[in-house]
């Protein structure tokens, strides 16, 4: 049975307003004006930047910024999120063909609430977060753990995300992708599915190469 890695944030639900009000909440405590939402998202997964520069002004990410971050997210993560149209009738159509799993930049346990609370935990043999491993995408290092626990044939494996930084660590893990267009990023290229239903269109068809 052939495996798909779903990013979630921007891919699977949409979570901008609370990525975005968490961000902005630690900027306050640091006497930093509030960002705009668009300017935000735009930028949050850019693997060009330097995150902690350019949402907090530093050189590098405190223990601060991380206990701020994670109080306010604790607190807001399932007040404001909603599945992208679609999705839950995709996992519904996927669940018996392939084997599904999460990789988040957020911790497990926010990725876990999250997916309770819109009701499609059940469909996921694993949900991997950043703090389970060392380093966070675009490193590949929560595939790799994905791929080792579950013994994934790679050329069986793909991962489906909303920005370059899926792509590029799943290129890492030696898998492939597929970039979709409906989340946190604008991709101009012409790889990037623009819809639920066109993406269910390609994983069937990948099921049977």
């Amino acid at each position: 049975m052939k495996s798909i890695i779903f990013d979630m944030d921007g891919t699977l639900i949409n979570s901008g307003n609370v990525i975005a009000n968490t961000i902005n909440y630690v900027r306050l405590h640091f006497n930093l004006k509030p960002l705009d939402k668009t300017h935000i998202l735009a930028c949050v997964n850019n693997p060009k930047l330097n995150s902690a520069s350019f949402f907090y002004e530093c050189e590098t990410f405190t223990s601060k910024h991380s206990q701020l971050f994670e109080e306010y997210y604790d607190k807001h993560c399932i007040s404001d999120i909603e599945l992208y149209d679609g999705i839950k009738e995709l996992l519904q159509t996927l669940k018996d063909d392939f084997i599904l799993t999460i990789a988040t930049n957020a911790s497990a346990t926010f990725a876990l609430q999250m997916t309770k609370h819109l009701k499609i935990e059940h469909y996921f043999q694993d949900i991997v977060g950043a703090d389970m491993v060392k380093q966070s995408k675009p490193n590949p290092d929560m595939i790799n753990l994905l791929i080792k626990k579950h013994n994934f044939n790679l050329k069986n494996t793909i991962l489906v995300g909303d920005s370059h930084k899926d792509v590029l660590s799943a290129k890492s893990a030696n898998i492939n992708s597929i970039l979709v267009n409906w989340g946190f990023s604008n991709h101009q290229d012409g790889d990037a599915l623009n819809n639920v239903e066109d993406l269910r269109k390609r994983l069937l068809e990948w099921k049977n190469v």
